[in-house]
């Protein structure tokens, strides 16, 4: 189980890493060598974003890798085919991350027993909430899969507990409003909401949106379990090349 194996890895490690990327982008080759370098470099999970004409929580670095990779043509059973690889060849928890359109026009539980086949963990899919969501928490708990819900600081003490009794895994904290790749303020405050999202669940809490570099990740040790590296990652992709990305995903930590 995805929680167990992040309680196990909390023994070795004070603070974990979850890395992201979206899959066809720059290319599906080049996806597998960011990948690659992910896991050399350390990384304890990956979130592996299939792309889609209308993410909605993302911000314009993310939503532009997203467009890229459509145009690229890559399509819904390619990017669950890398998955496949990706979780055969990497000895990590893998989870996928997409909007629930994808999965409605595929099928629910088809996609959740693809996943399992797969041997994917988990899945994060940020524009459905759990009152919507039966058919899915159906079908990932008969595939014995995480499904990962996300708070936010607009969330209510009692919509907190709502989420997480429905959220398996780890909860997703997102650490500001709006979408990725803002600049987020690491102060008091952010220290404040996560005290209130570690009394909503006993579930491993990732902290992701505005995590740029080691000072970020520092200051979430002792007070997150996983640091979550987006857009971060793309920019340094666009900027220095995938040969850049060992190299800062090493220095997180």
């Amino acid at each position: 189980m995805l929680e167990a194996y992040i309680k196990e890895k909390l023994k070795e490690k004070k603070i974990l890493l979850m890395t992201h990327i979206v899959i066809g982008y720059p290319s599906l080759a080049d996806s597998f060598e960011i990948v690659r370098a992910m896991v050399a470099a350390g990384v304890d999970l990956v979130e592996l974003q299939i792309p889609f004409s209308e993410p909605i929580a993302d911000g314009p670095v993310i939503l532009r890798a997203n467009q890229g990779a459509l145009a690229g043509g890559v399509r819904v059973s390619e990017c669950l085919d890398f998955a496949r690889q990706a979780a055969g060849q990497f000895d990590i928890p893998f989870l996928l991350m997409t909007y629930y359109n994808i999965l409605f026009k595929y099928g629910v539980d088809r996609f959740a027993h693809t996943m399992a086949d797969a041997g994917l963990h988990a899945a994060i899919v940020p524009d459905l909430p759990f009152e919507e969501g039966g058919a899915y928490l159906q079908a990932m708990g008969r595939h014995r899969l995480a499904p990962i819900f996300i708070f936010a600081p607009t969330s209510s003490d009692a919509r907190m507990q709502a989420i997480a009794r429905h959220a398996a895994g780890f909860v997703y904290c997102v650490a500001r409003k709006g979408v990725t790749g803002q600049r987020t303020d690491f102060s008091q405050e952010l220290q404040a909401y996560l005290d209130r999202c570690r009394k909503a669940t006993p579930l491993p809490l990732a902290l992701g949106f505005g995590v740029a570099d080691r000072a970020d990740v520092d200051f979430l040790t002792g007070k997150a379990d996983i640091a979550v590296v987006g857009t971060r990652t793309i920019r340094i992709i666009e900027e220095q090349g995938i040969g850049a990305v060992g190299g800062f995903i090493g220095g997180l930590r």
